[in-house]
């Protein structure tokens, strides 16, 4: 007891706190003000954020920012508010009351989490891309400084005293503690190797714990009952604890109710209770916090939400919890004592059309009929069309996540080639993996086959999403090509190197959806013994190539260096051996800078058509 209370105590100073809620300490896509009057919440399909008056629970705002806002933070005390525009690269502030923009400031690229000092003078922003925190000036809203945080780094606290910034790598769930006021590393907690997808981090108020929900991506299965898991881990703070993580397997947590997709955590401002919401499920758990370093929470209750629960905050007076559910378009507030829902608040309307609506929704389900064993759905490879950084021990081999973006006109899918059109699919659904009941009734047609396109409207909605996710522009190439990456322009497209023999066109590959398959061994088929198909394989889109590591349809290269220079033996993918250190790099500088125009439209004035569903 003695050694807690010192502990307790020296977490005094390092700013851990004490009981009382302040907004802005954990990135959300939700904030609630200090004195509990207003609500923020974000909306990525939308392009807002809405301001929520918590007296009579009714939308008083809902300011546009721009493309898909993530993260949301108040200043302060104060009503002022700051967003992070993950889709336009900058961070935009808010006067709460009038509802009016009050400025932004331009980042580098990918800004998701944030957090506000506590006096409101300063705003944290951790960059997804390329993985940094970057410190602004909430008064001048000017960029202060930036510092390297990790890799892909999206979840973000603040001590209360502000001394100390938490920052969480999304594919490997590792705790990182700067000090706010140098940016020096200070301390870290690393993941397992099969933690992944960890986008948030909220602190105890008054323990020196954190709590983040991720999952487990175990690569080696290639069943849906082996596969991903879901996790609330509790991270230990004291840096004299050898065991410094618990992690708490949230599908056996009530029996044999299984949950999907752990999306965000909160704890209300007493430090007792703990809420955690599942995006793919469609639930949550309330629990009991327990000071006993061992089993660190205890279920109160199990809730069902709304569609694609993404957000869960708790009023400073402890008296109500709000969930987003995202699909739904909608906040709902819970009464904390008997957990029943007291007002549903919509935040914005639908902006998507009812087909792509529909799509969605099944995309991140993991409920029949997508789902069998509720463990896994579309987007727990695939979150928001974006890859889960991981290689996959598929049954036809070894196969690296890719992204969603450009697929329309990238037809056929997967490196093997082995779906001409979104709908096969269904045979995913059906299979080892998901083992659902699938969405067409009566006969499925062979992949590669006949269409199964307009055999289902459900599978046709969810093509019709996959196939709407664009490739952004590069940060490399926000100001031009560099020099550098104009001389890799030249090598790129010279009868030397022989790159863009295959890689060519706007999307930088010769796979477009007219039937034509165009397949290559380059070299890399023989590496996997468990390979199925063939040394063949699909011509990847390099757009969005900077930030897709590990490379190759094993992933065995993970630098765009390596795919040039050691993954490239005998010549096979490209002739590379030849260039020298500095021709390499200003190779990859090129890569780097793709997309530098809007390939859509090029490909559209090229006379292309791409795959609507």
């Amino acid at each position: 007891m003695r050694m807690l209370s010192v502990a307790l105590a020296a977490g005094m100073v390092m700013g851990w706190g004490v009981a009382g809620a302040l907004a802005g300490t954990s990135s959300s896509l939700m904030d609630i003000s200090t004195d509990g009057t207003l609500l923020a919440c974000t909306n990525r399909d939308s392009g807002t954020v809405t301001l929520v008056d918590l007296k009579t629970h009714k939308k008083r705002h809902e300011v546009r920012l721009g493309t898909k806002p993530e993260g949301v933070t108040f200043l302060g005390d104060s009503h002022r508010l700051a967003a992070a525009i993950y889709g336009d690269d900058k961070v935009t502030f808010i006067d709460g009351d009038s509802g009016k923009v009050d400025g932004s400031v331009d980042v580098f690229d990918e800004p998701y989490g944030i957090v506000s000092s506590p006096d409101g003078s300063r705003v944290f922003v951790t960059l997804d891309y390329p993985g940094e925190i970057v410190e602004i000036d909430a008064g001048s809203r000017k960029v202060l400084r930036s510092f390297p945080a990790g890799k892909f780094v999206r979840g973000l606290a603040i001590s209360k005293d502000g001394g100390r910034l938490y920052a969480t790598e999304y594919y490997t769930s590792t705790v990182k503690v700067f000090d706010a006021a140098d940016g020096k590393l200070v301390d870290e907690s690393k993941g397992r190797e099969v933690d992944n997808l960890c986008r948030q981090i909220v602190l105890h108020p008054t323990r020196p714990k954190a709590y983040i929900p991720h999952i487990r991506s175990r690569i080696t299965a290639a069943r849906g009952e082996g596969s991903i898991f879901p996790y609330l881990t509790a991270v230990d703070l004291r840096t004299e604890k050898e065991s410094r993580r618990n992690r708490i397997p949230m599908d056996s947590f009530l029996g044999a109710v299984v949950t999907a997709n752990p999306w965000e955590v909160a704890v209300s401002p007493d430090g007792k209770q703990l809420y955690i919401v599942f995006a793919g499920t469609d639930d949550m758990f309330a629990c009991n916090v327990l000071d006993d370093d061992f089993r660190e929470v205890q279920r109160r209750d199990f809730l069902r939400t709304g569609r694609n629960p993404r957000a869960v905050k708790v009023s400073p007076d402890n008296k109500t919890f709000y969930v987003y559910n995202a699909l739904d378009f909608q906040v709902v507030a819970y009464d904390t004592k008997s957990l029943s829902p007291t007002h549903e608040i919509t935040v914005t309307d639908n902006p998507l059309t009812d087909e792509v609506l529909l799509g969605k929704v099944l995309f991140y389900s993991a409920n029949m009929p997508m789902s069998g064993r509720r463990w896994i759905s579309c987007s727990s490879c695939h979150p928001d069309g974006e890859p889960d950084g991981r290689t996959w021990q598929n049954p036809e081999g070894k196969r690296n996540t890719q992204s969603l973006a450009g697929m329309s006109w990238t037809h056929p899918i997967h490196w093997s080639a082995d779906r001409d059109e979104v709908q096969d699919f269904e045979h995913t659904i059906r299979g080892p993996l998901m083992q659902g009941r699938g969405l067409i009734r009566g006969k499925v047609m062979d992949s590669l086959g006949k269409p199964n396109s307009g055999l289902s409207d459900a599978l046709d909605a969810i093509a019709a999403y996959c196939n709407s996710h664009k490739v952004p522009l590069s940060p490399h190439s926000k100001n031009g090509l560099s020099e550098s990456a104009k001389r890799g322009r030249e090598l790129f497209f010279s009868k030397e190197t022989k790159c863009a023999e295959c890689h060519k066109g706007p999307y930088f590959c010769d796979s477009v959806p007219d039937g034509k398959f165009v397949m290559h061994d380059v070299g890399t088929g023989a590496d996997d013994p468990t390979e199925k198909m063939g040394t063949k394989y699909d011509t990847p889109t390099l757009l969005g190539v900077y930030r897709t590591a590990s490379y190759l349809h094993h992933g065995t290269a993970a630098t765009l260096e390596e795919v040039l220079t050691t993954r490239n033996k005998n010549d096979r993918h490209g002739k590379t051996s030849q260039l020298s250190k500095e021709q390499v790099s200003d190779l990859v500088e090129f890569l780097k800078a793709l997309p530098y125009e809007d390939s859509e439209s090029a490909a559209t004035a090229a006379g292309m058509k791409k795959v609507v569903k």
